[in-house]
């Protein structure tokens, strides 16, 4: 796990950290420079990026390790590092931000229907939420030989396990929360985000905001304009810094 932050940051758990991953589709997660990121460390706060299975930081065996039915030990991976951030004092789960797009989106929306009470606030952009459905729509009929199918009933067994919206629990205290996404995401079907939030918005059995940031422009990763994309930035890093404050 990749962390940083300004030299002298007290580890007391008082700081606030933004922790990112992805792991899946055999793509790396390496330290990079990242305007949101180095925005982050500027204001006061830790950063921290683990490598997850899934990804390739360690070849195709660890690509495998987070296929199919293997697919909970990224979830596991990724609340694993939150844990010894945590234990280590680099943060607390009130001052614990987390970020994740597409298959980071289903990271996320694990991470939040297994592990709430590890986290402050969540963003979860473009995101694959409804995992027993995600084959039938946009991209999603590619993407099976990743994650498996759940109309074979194989598959079913182990999806639903971690299928962020069938795992919404009513009454739960969830964290603050961020959906993002937009009309023209032509990869990942919109409707993930849209019936995520109207789920938890009626589940949640705390007072914290359950948002969805919607565009009509916006698509899956690319094709806004640079107005566009700082202002989202600037939406995504507000409500982070603001929702971690411990207040």
């Amino acid at each position: 796990m990749f962390i940083a932050g300004k030299k002298g940051i007290k580890r007391d758990g008082a700081a606030r950290l933004l922790m990112t991953g992805y792991g899946g589709f055999d793509l790396p997660m390496l330290s990079e420079w990242n305007p949101e990121y180095a925005w982050w460390m500027e204001q006061g706060g830790f950063f921290a990026l683990p490598n997850l299975r899934g990804g390739n930081e360690y070849g195709e065996a660890w690509h495998k390790a987070a296929m199919f039915e293997n697919k909970q030990n990224v979830f596991d991976d990724f609340t694993g590092a939150a844990e010894y951030l945590i234990a280590n004092q680099y943060t607390s789960p009130q001052h614990f931000a987390i970020r994740g797009r597409s298959n980071g989106g289903l990271l996320t929306g694990a991470a939040m229907t297994q592990r709430p009470d590890l986290f402050g606030a969540i963003w979860c952009g473009y995101p694959l939420l409804d995992m027993l459905r995600y084959q039938r729509f946009e991209f999603g009929r590619l993407w099976t030989t990743e994650y498996g199918n759940a109309e074979n009933p194989k598959d079913f067994a182990y999806i639903v396990k971690y299928s962020p919206y069938q795992n919404v629990k009513k009454g739960t205290q969830y964290p603050a929360i961020m959906f993002f996404t937009g009309d023209n995401d032509t990869r990942v079907d919109p409707m993930n985000a849209r019936k995520m939030t109207a789920l938890m918005q009626a589940s949640a059995g705390g007072d914290r905001p359950i948002l969805l940031h919607y565009s009509i422009k916006g698509g899956h990763s690319a094709g806004v304009s640079m107005t566009q994309l700082v202002d989202d930035y600037a939406d995504e890093m507000a409500f982070l810094w603001n929702e971690t404050s411990g207040k």
